[in-house]
């Protein structure tokens, strides 16, 4: 019992201790006011639908049994292999790699073969820089020589070509061919060796003969100082080089409206289409037989130069190991070329060549011959009409029709 605490009564902390002279009562109970419930007043309790009164979706029919057809394999797959999806993919991976190395060899080779082609050109150091050299014009021209170099001919050689055994270098056949930048067609211009030019340190002579004073160095800057045009690459092939080409392709098949016999050419030619090899094609691109000897001479080059082109350069050689081969193995001995030129340059020239109706051909036009002492006979151009033709292809303009020499019909 806790002090202050009564006998019989239990102690109660929370109760006020009794004032003496009060009467210790509770004060009246006052009950708290309760906070109403809310309900809407528009409440309805939602009565639950029926299962068979709701909506139900309209039910399929169920379909007739049908069995499944045989699966079959797909195309190149045999039967009984599993899968629909062609080889497994191990087998795909090791198709993948064989591919790639075997393009890797294809690209390797050609790689191989076109520095070897690279390196085997002849080169000379034909373009070069001199005080009064024209200034380039448009599009690209090329220097194009016929050697009568025999310095690659065995004695059996000279006598089934007819080359005989003259030392030295000359020219035989001297054309100038622009490719243009424009639409205008390429132009390949003959430029015939008789033509009388002044040459840088020799005067009054032939053209070819400043191939035999100073070799394509001087042969080139005479060419750029008579027709006013810069030009940009040189390529020269010799007697044996032309014949080997020729019979690397296989032939190449000539008309021949007459017959045509020189002893001094080695050809014995009859009239209609032929197919000329090596020794033939020679004698009929050298021969000077005929009404018009030299004009002749170069349309027939012109003509030949496109046939063998388009044969060297069709389908039918390209994918065939027995000609490309040969092919590729002569024309680098054959051809010389520029210091500064490439192997890449050379494809340009020869679809050029090979244009066929889109290859404008003609001879630089000529107004006569003139005697000159210790010279000869020389043509004389046509100051006028030649000035027109240069000036064309310097500016890759159309050449004017009456500065074309047409070959007669």
């Amino acid at each position: 019992m806790g002090p202050g605490q009564q006998p019989g009564r239990r102690y109660n902390p929370t109760r006020k201790m009794e004032q003496p002279g009060s009467d210790n009562r509770p004060p009246p109970y006052r009950p708290e006011p309760s906070v109403p419930q809310y309900q809407p007043t528009s409440y309805q309790p939602q009565q639950r639908q029926n299962r068979a009164d709701r909506p139900q979706p309209p039910r399929q029919q169920p379909r007739a049994y049908q069995p499944e057809p045989p699966r079959t394999p797909p195309p190149g797959q045999p039967p009984g292999q599993k899968g629909f999806g062609g080889p497994p993919p191990r087998r795909r991976r090791r198709k993948g790699r064989i591919a790639l190395i075997a393009l890797a060899v294809v690209v390797a080779l050609f790689a191989g073969l076109w520095v070897y082609l690279e390196t085997a050109l002849n080169r000379v150091e034909a373009l070069t820089d001199y005080e009064g050299r024209p200034a380039a014009g448009a599009g690209t021209n090329w220097l194009i020589v016929g050697s009568d170099s025999r310095e690659e001919l065995s004695a059996e050689d000279e006598a089934r070509l007819a080359t005989g055994d003259a030392k030295g270098k000359r020219t035989d056949t001297i054309m100038l061919m622009h490719i243009p930048d424009n639409s205008t067609k390429p132009t390949l211009v003959s430029l015939l060796r008789d033509s009388l030019v002044d040459i840088p340190g020799k005067g009054q002579n032939k053209l070819n003969a400043a191939f035999a004073f100073g070799g394509a160095p001087l042969l080139a800057k005479t060419v750029e100082l008579e027709t006013g045009l810069r030009l940009d690459h040189y390529v020269e092939i010799g007697f044996g080089g032309f014949a080997n080409v020729v019979d690397a392709v296989g032939g190449v098949e000539m008309c021949l409206p007459a017959p045509m016999e020189d002893p001094l050419a080695g050809i014995n030619l009859p009239a209609g289409c032929q197919e000329l090899d090596g020794a033939n094609a020679l004698g009929y691109v050298r021969t000077r037989k005929g009404p018009r000897a030299d004009l002749d001479r170069v349309i027939r080059q012109r003509e030949f130069i496109g046939a063998l082109t388009d044969k060297a350069t069709s389908l039918g050689t390209l994918v065939n190991p027995f000609r490309v081969i040969p092919l590729l193995s002569s024309a680098p001995a054959a051809v010389t070329i520029d210091e500064g030129d490439h192997l890449h340059n050379l494809p340009s020239l020869a679809f050029a060549m090979g244009a066929g109706d889109g290859l404008l051909t003609t001879t630089v036009p000529f107004g006569g011959s003139k005697s000159v002492k210790g010279v000869g006979s020389a043509i004389v151009w046509d100051e006028a009409k030649a000035g027109k033709l240069f000036t064309a292809l310097r500016t890759d303009a159309e050449v004017p029709p009456d500065a074309i020499v047409a070959p007669p019909k």
